[in-house]
């Protein structure tokens, strides 16, 4: 082992054990979009089997209610992550060809603004343009996307994944509730799906803030409260709408 002045084995880069992976922030895409689609599935179909069971007891009124709901938030979810992300991917793709064409049509133009960047970032000009000429030899696009747009031409944002991600965990965070008001006695029903309610979007709270870097406790607080309101609204108006309607 070959270590250095200060007995550090200098075979072994600082950063050697981290992962440098170019897929990273597809992963954190498909991530943030079942972590969302988990909670959305959990608060509005624990909201809509909720208010179900608050203006009847029929078991099958709720399941069907409930199923209906999974059903439409799923595909609802999955649609509505599809097109967002295919409109980031199209704006990516069209930055990158602009980026294509600049760096043909004006190339010294170009090179002068990624040294500007590093100048910007604490380099001196000499080192600057020294850095800029060696990444744009080695690849132009690629080191203008990353300093010019902060996007990475071989990690766009992936569509499918999202869509895919987000349907999944949506159906996967609606069956909770559901399979709890439908499986209890009628006695049990709200109290049971409530109490796995506030566990799901503990659960939920903390992984989104985890994934965000944020104050977990903050997020969980704020994901149990909103799904506790939520419930509490829907269950009176299906109590309120059951007492007039019987």
């Amino acid at each position: 082992m070959t270590t250095d002045a200060n007995g550090v084995d200098a075979t072994v880069g600082p950063h050697e054990d981290e992962p440098h992976d170019t897929g990273i922030n597809n992963r954190l895409n498909w991530l943030r979009a079942a972590v969302l689609g988990a909670n959305d599935g959990i608060v509005s179909t624990a909201g809509l089997v909720v208010g179900v069971a608050g203006a009847t007891s029929d078991r099958t009124a709720i399941m069907v209610a409930g199923v209906a709901g999974l059903a439409a938030g799923a595909l609802s979810m999955a649609a509505g992550e599809y097109v967002s992300v295919s409109t980031q991917r199209d704006s990516e793709h069209a930055l990158l060809e602009k980026e294509r064409r600049e760096l043909v049509e004006e190339p010294e133009e170009e090179l002068a603004e990624l040294a500007g960047i590093y100048v910007a970032k604490g380099l001196s000009e000499e080192l600057a343009l020294q850095v800029a000429t060696e990444l744009t030899e080695h690849d132009a696009l690629r080191a203008h996307a990353e300093s010019e747009l902060g996007i990475d031409p071989d990690d766009l944002t992936n569509p499918w994944h999202a869509a895919w991600a987000s349907m999944l965990s949506f159906t996967v965070g609606a069956l909770l509730p559901l399979l709890t008001i439908v499986l209890f006695a009628s006695g049990y029903r709200v109290p049971v799906t409530v109490l796995a309610v506030v566990v799901a979007l503990g659960i939920t709270g903390w992984a989104s803030a985890r994934f965000g870097y944020g104050p977990t406790r903050r997020a969980v607080y704020r994901n149990v409260g909103g799904g506790l309101f939520a419930m509490a609204v829907t269950y009176a108006i299906g109590a309120a709408l059951g007492t007039q309607i019987g």
